[in-house]
Parts: C-alpha cells; sequence; structure tokens
C-alpha cells in the first residue's frame, strides 16, 4: 500500500480491490444502496470484510466510486466510438450505438445513476458534469467546423443525453433485448434533423423567400 489509504501498488491489490468495486457495482444494483451491506459485497467479492476496509472507509465511499467509474466508462466508451465518424452527425450514430451496448455489460447502470440522487445528491450532480464538459466541448468544435448547427452547446448536450438515456431505458434496460433496428433509425432521424446545419440553412432561404414575396413592390 501507498501512504494514501486504499491506493494498492501492487497487482494483487489492484485486482482485489477491482473484485470489490465490481461486487458492489452488482449488490446495489440487485438490492438498492439502502438495503446493502458491506458484508454482502464482500461476500459477492469472496473477500473479507478486513479487506473491505483496507480499501475504503464505508460503504457510501464504495458507492461513490462506483457512480464514478461508470460516468468514466461512459465517456471513454462513447468518445472512441465518436472518433471513428468522419463527421460528428456520424460520430453521434456511432456514439450512441456503443453507449446502447455498454448495458449490456453494466446491466445495472440504471439503477444505480438513479438511486445516487438519493444516496449523494452532489455525486449525482458529478456523474453528469463530467460526461456533459467534455461532450459540451467536442460539440463546440463540431460546430465551429459547419458539422452541427449553431445552438447552445449546454443545452444540444442535454437534448443528446436524454434521447440517449430514454431510448436505452426503453429498450435494452428494460427488456434486456437489443435496440430494434427499426427504433435505431427512428431516433436517428430524429437527432441527424436535430443537429445538421443543412435544415437550419433551408428554413433562412425559406424565410428570406416568403419575407421577399410579402414585400411591397417598390420597397
Amino acid at each position: 500500500m501507498t501512504a494514501k489509504r486504499g491506493v494498492p501498488v501492487t497487482e494483487r491489490g489492484r485486482q482485489s480491490r477491482q473484485r470489490i468495486l465490481d461486487a458492489a457495482e452488482k449488490v446495489f444494483g440487485e438490492k438498492s444502496y439502502f438495503e446493502a451491506s458491506v458484508s454482502d459485497i464482500t461476500r459477492e467479492a469472496g473477500a473479507s470484510l478486513g479487506s473491505f476496509y483496507i480499501y475504503f472507509e464505508a460503504k457510501h465511499e464504495v458507492f461513490v466510486e462506483v457512480l464514478q467509474t461508470l460516468a468514466r466508462v461512459i465517456r471513454h466508451t462513447t468518445r472512441a466510438a465518436v472518433e471513428k465518424g468522419r463527421n460528428r452527425i456520424e460520430g453521434e450514430e456511432l456514439g450512441f450505438a456503443a453507449f446502447f451496448s455498454l448495458i449490456d455489460s453494466h446491466p445495472y447502470l440504471y439503477r444505480i445513476v438513479r438511486q445516487a440522487e438519493f444516496v449523494d445528491s452532489a455525486a449525482f450532480r458529478a456523474y453528469y458534469a463530467g460526461i456533459v464538459g467534455g461532450y459540451q466541448k467536442r460539440l463546440s468544435a463540431a460546430m465551429d467546423r459547419g458539422e452541427v448547427r449553431r445552438v447552445d452547446p449546454e443545452t444540444l448536450v442535454y437534448c443528446l443525453l436524454g434521447t440517449g438515456d430514454l431510448i436505452g431505458m426503453r429498450w435494452p434496460y428494460w427488456t434486456g433485448k437489443p435496440i430494434p433496428t427499426e427504433v435505431f433509425d427512428a431516433m436517428m432521424k430524429f437527432v441527424r434533423y436535430g443537429i445538421d446545419p443543412r435544415p437550419e440553412n433551408q428554413e433562412e432561404v425559406r424565410r428570406r423567400s416568403c419575407s421577399s414575396s410579402t414585400s411591397p413592390r417598390g420597397a
């Protein structure tokens, strides 16, 4: 161990700590934070209570780290997928697909995030803030490149997150099955129209045309 409590320096220690985190994610997802106990977590991890307290001070601490880990996994997974797109709109499609696939490997993600609001409201807000910050910067850069219509980037991020969150809940989370192709396609048509700069340009042309046609002659 290092001087900092809970941070292992050996591979064996890191694996032991990770087993506890993985077990905590499952136990909090199945039982809820308030019903789960430290002994439930250590039993699932195949670890002793003493091992738990080497790495974590309390149940609350491990819950917050599980939440932070989920946010980090979402950021890294979706960012890697988005970067494979030839433009931002294509990248968004790849990012959504990656997020929906992620639900399969983290089936308790939705339950844990929703519990967080009642367990630790500051950690709950930090979960979204950590996702929104980088997303907002990359959308702003895409706006500068002309790949996304120019609107308030923070508002756009929350609109896109809301879309992915609820579609993911309706299909992978509630059914345990992949999103039907027609559902994903319908969602992406909505997203593309919402962020594609071309419809906005066409609407501006239409407004100018209407304005010209209704202007008094000789004006």
